[in-house]
């Protein structure tokens, strides 16, 4: 009870803050606050019409923005849980347990696979291990743009490129990975890209069948990497914390 009480009140907080804030852009004068002089409201029949004008537009921003910055915490949580084990690690130790974890994967697809699900899933492996390794020199190299444009799309496909290709030839990763990216496809065929006709001539042009499912994946990870680091980078700047300067994002 106590932990929902106190996430009410987090969000209570954050939610008027960023009011308080959206309302001093158009009217600096709330801005100022003094301990006896009271605080500035609008006078003037133009002034209290704008004013609620503006509070309204900035409590529609809040509610369709908000929910984002509340995702932005959770993806926050998770890559810096990851950032964290892999400053324990070190670079050399990060890309040798990345190296580890898709060479046991290559070894398993030796043992279970044909020779060119064997090899697929090698070539998925190195490719994997080389994004790790562009993602830790783009992160330590680059500051907060760097690191969402370019580096956050190498660890989406460091991530998820070697289990999409082994789910080509393992029905048991094919029931898992191929439905879920067929239902993504839908929605983004059906949504996102109707404009201009786009998802009419994805239709005539592609199949998702075989490779295909490599293509979209290693397509997507580019505006999915962005969008992870625009939601980090979002929630940084709604709810500060520290080591936010280095952080990701």
């Amino acid at each position: 009870m106590g932990t929902v009480l106190s996430l009410v009140a987090d969000v209570r907080y954050d939610l008027q803050r960023l009011h308080g804030l959206w309302m001093a852009l158009a009217f600096p004068r709330l801005r100022d606050s003094h301990p006896v002089v009271s605080r500035w409201t609008p006078e003037t029949t133009r002034e209290r019409a704008t004013f609620r004008a503006w509070a309204v537009l900035g409590a529609i921003g809040l509610f369709v923005g908000y929910p984002l910055v509340v995702l932005g915490l959770l993806v926050r949580f998770y890559v810096r849980r990851f950032d964290r084990t892999a400053t324990r690690l070190g670079a050399v130790g990060t890309v040798l347990f990345a190296a580890l974890v898709w060479g046991a994967l290559t070894a398993l697809a030796r043992l279970r696979f044909s020779a060119e699900g064997f090899l697929a899933v090698a070539a998925a492996g190195t490719v994997a291990v080389l994004s790790t390794v562009l993602t830790l020199v783009f992160r330590r190299i680059g500051g907060r743009t760097t690191t969402v444009f370019v580096a956050y799309p190498f660890a989406v496909v460091a991530v998820f490129l070697p289990p999409v290709v082994a789910a080509l030839y393992s029905p048991t990763l094919a029931s898992v990975v191929f439905p879920r990216s067929e239902t993504l496809a839908i929605w983004l065929l059906d949504g996102v890209l109707t404009y201009r006709n786009l998802n009419t001539l994805l239709r005539q042009r592609f199949e998702l069948v075989g490779f295909a499912y490599v293509a979209m994946w290693g397509g997507l990870a580019v505006p999915v990497g962005w969008a992870l680091g625009l939601l980090v980078t979002l929630a940084n700047l709604v709810r500060p914390s520290s080591g936010d300067e280095t952080a990701d994002g």
